[in-house]
């Protein structure tokens, strides 16, 4: 018998719904769900930015609700643009960077991850937090972010990735299929995007085969930082 399951669907015209839909529980469900680890993945993420780019331009993509780009102000950036399909993600965000006092160095434009409406070598830094899983094209998604780097700029990626070592491994794979979805329709609901969470998490390539997608999208000298045990990965690049 097949036990095969059907790849997920990543069209833009589904995916920015639902997240549309789960956008006023996302922040609170990212920390509980986490228990507040996911912030100090950025902040590590954030600190892997040399200190010889000085008052960078920075682009936030799949940026939901700004968490990564209020983040990149550790690095006293003279820019912060955060794009996503979700408009109510947005709204959140702007929200957020207002009450912060961020909103002169900090904005967010509803935009495609996959094909970025700003101009050409335009940013220094490019990052994203959990969002590439959601590119129905990865490749083009990561191409995009590089189109939008000057010569020299950096990409910083934050996914969540597969533990290896038992019996980490089989505690993780539980959590994810089961009490990650069940939490997610008891606090959001909405069933599908938090079994669509575990689904997009599940099937991300990682490692060594992300590394190779960053590659064939024109970033060099890429690498990638295991966080909490394999929990997540950072990966990280530039551009030529």
């Amino acid at each position: 018998m097949d036990n095969t399951q059907p790849k997920i669907s990543k069209d833009k015209e589904l995916i920015a719904p639902m997240f549309d839909s789960i956008a006023w529980r996302y922040d609170f469900l990212n920390h509980l769900l986490s228990l507040g680890i996911d912030r100090l993945w950025r902040k590590r993420a954030i600190a892997m930015i040399p200190q010889d780019f000085r008052e960078p331009r920075i682009i936030d993509v799949a940026t939901g609700t700004g968490d990564f780009a209020i983040a990149a102000m550790k690095v006293h950036p003279c820019k912060v643009c955060g794009i996503d399909i979700s408009e109510k993600m947005l709204e959140l965000g702007r929200r957020k960077v207002i009450d912060k006092g961020l909103d002169r160095t900090i904005s967010f434009i509803n935009c495609e991850s996959e094909n970025i409406c700003l101009e050409d070598n335009s940013f220094d830094i490019a990052l994203s937090a959990f969002g590439v899983r959601n590119f129905s094209d990865p490749v083009k998604g990561l191409s995009e972010m590089n189109r939008v780097l000057r010569h020299g700029g950096m990409i910083i990626i934050l996914e969540f990735s597969k533990p290896v070592a038992s019996p980490f491994r089989q505690i993780y794979s539980f959590y994810f299929r089961n009490i990650l979805p069940l939490a997610g329709r008891l606090f959001s609901r909405d069933r599908k995007a938090y079994r669509y969470l575990n689904e997009s998490v599940m099937e991300f390539p990682e490692g060594e085969e992300f590394i190779g997608l960053m590659t064939e999208a024109g970033f060099v000298k890429s690498t990638q930082t295991s966080v909490s045990w394999g929990i997540a990965s950072i990966y990280s690049g530039f551009k030529e």
